[in-house]
């Protein structure tokens, strides 16, 4: 069996392909159907799923805004379709998901322990355009992030919070797990700055692991690196696993990690691998939960999704939208007049209490909006039963993933012209690390009525949710106008 063939796999259908599509459109209906069934007929019988995604994953959050019980229901039903459908592969055929729970580990895994040779930073400081914000230029940044409706004001006060209690950054006694530690977006760098305890796992990847161990050497915590064979140095050609074909040997390796284990998925694929990796990673936190209950969750949601957002982002919309210049006036009715409707439409109704905040992007497309939405769905059952959870809303950022994208590239170039900032990942990490600690010594942050009001908890949207226009409407001309930015 190749090695792209084992493990966590989508299911064959009748005419024995393993189709996306067919994925994604069950999974959505069967998470739709107990609070909204003509919405499950409805994604059930989508014709083109690959261009018809976005409306049942906007209708997703739409169906479940009634009650805290109905979105609690749509992300339950939304998991248990997933685990069901799901396929595991190995050499002796293939198994449903839930095998993954008691089967037994492939290999056993030790663990090698790199220490940083820096001080620890004992206060918070942010990358900013070539500078380092701190202390009174961190508060000042933050506030004209919140009165641009860059960031929500909880997200500004979290950060303050923790700069005003720089101890908070070591995070004692805990064990941060970093799923995809070589991740763009995630927190390892900033951790190891901090003096942090951080577990790695990522592919089996010499040269990523290089990086990674270069990185834990100039930092000032800990890095648990998994390893196999003898030895008790880094070996950057034996560290590692992969998520997709060892869950029971990663959860297992997890599992034996001293201190309070803070399980942060940080991973990312190109594809359908995003929803393959991401299934599996929430298998193998099902197996952790059940060992570890005391386990912290910690996610970062995407920005280019559908969120309910509170009635005061839709009031700065509509004010922005009320207060644009004379030439968006002008040129505004003309284009919406010709496009069908479809350009420069103003993102809310004035007065909507919770808005809808559509930010999702087609060229990103079905499979990535998925692997997404279940890490939220987890995110929802786990804070239902008791979890400990981290999940925020990180803003757009200039990673890898995104500029390769030409369209997308062209876009965020553009964006600044709608009332959009993007971030930079030294920026963006750091952030988001911040609001990991925050989340981390207050239990989540504070406790909310309805999920969507956790989900909104915290975010830095980058000013997608506080912007005139819909996202998608204004996406093709942020595009033309950064095309040749994008290009330089």
């Amino acid at each position: 069996m190749a090695d792209e063939d084992r493990g966590v796999q989508f299911p064959t259908g009748p005419d024995g392909r393993r189709s996306t599509s067919a994925l994604g459109r069950a999974v959505v209906a069967d998470a739709l159907r107990p609070v909204d069934a003509a919405g499950a007929l409805a994604a059930e019988h989508e014709t083109n799923w690959r261009a018809g995604y976005l409306t049942h994953f906007r209708r997703l959050v739409e169906a479940g805004l009634p009650s805290a019980e109905a979105a609690r229901s749509i992300a339950a039903s939304g998991l248990g379709s997933l685990h069901a459908r799901m396929r595991v592969a190995g050499p002796d055929g293939e198994s449903d998901l839930g095998a993954l729970t008691g089967a037994p580990a492939g290999r056993s895994l030790r663990t090698v322990e790199v220490t940083g040779t820096a001080e620890p930073e004992r206060e918070l400081s942010v990358p900013f355009h070539g500078d380092r914000l701190r202390g009174d230029a961190l508060l000042r940044r933050l506030d004209r992030w919140v009165d641009g409706g860059v960031v929500e004001p909880s997200c500004a006060e979290a950060v303050r919070t923790v700069a005003a209690n720089p101890g908070w950054l070591a995070l004692p006694d805990s064990t941060v797990v970093v799923l995809g530690a070589g991740a763009e977006m995630g927190p390892l760098t900033a951790l190891l700055r901090w003096g942090v305890r951080v577990a790695g796992v990522d592919l089996p990847r010499a040269p990523l692991w290089e990086r990674v161990l270069d990185t834990a050497r100039s930092g000032a915590g800990t890095l648990l690196v998994p390893t196999e064979g003898p030895g008790t140095d880094a070996d950057p050609r034996r560290a590692g696993g992969d998520l997709v074909a060892e869950v029971p040997a990663m959860a297992d390796w997890i599992t034996d990690l001293p201190g309070r284990p803070v399980l942060g998925n940080y991973v990312y694929a190109d594809g359908a691998t995003n929803v393959r990796v991401s299934t599996a990673v929430d298998a193998l936190t099902v197996r952790v939960i059940a060992a570890r209950p005391e386990v912290a969750l910690a996610f970062l949601a995407t920005p280019t999704d559908v969120f309910a957002v509170p009635a005061e982002a839709v009031e700065q919309s509509s004010r922005a939208y009320t207060a644009r210049s004379r030439t968006a006036k002008l040129l505004g009715r003309p284009l919406r007049t010709v496009s069908g409707g479809r350009l420069l439409r103003r993102a809310y109704v004035p007065g909507t209490d919770p808005g809808v905040a559509d930010s999702l992007v087609a060229q990103q497309g079905p499979n990535y909006a998925l692997a997404k939405r279940l890490q939220r769905w987890r995110a929802t059952v786990a804070r239902a039963s008791g979890s400990t959870v981290s999940m925020n809303v990180a803003p757009p950022t200039r990673t890898r993933s995104v500029v390769k994208n030409r369209a997308l590239a062209a876009a965020y170039a553009g964006a600044h012209r709608f009332g959009v900032e993007i971030f930079e990942p030294a920026t963006a990490n750091v952030l988001m690390a911040a609001l990991l600690v925050h989340d981390l010594h207050t239990g989540g942050g504070p406790a909310h009525a309805h999920p969507w009001q956790d989900e909104a908890y915290g975010a830095a949207h980058g000013g997608l949710w506080r912007a005139a226009y819909a996202p998608r409407s204004a996406l093709g001309l942020a595009a033309l106008l950064g095309y040749g930015a994008a290009r330089a």
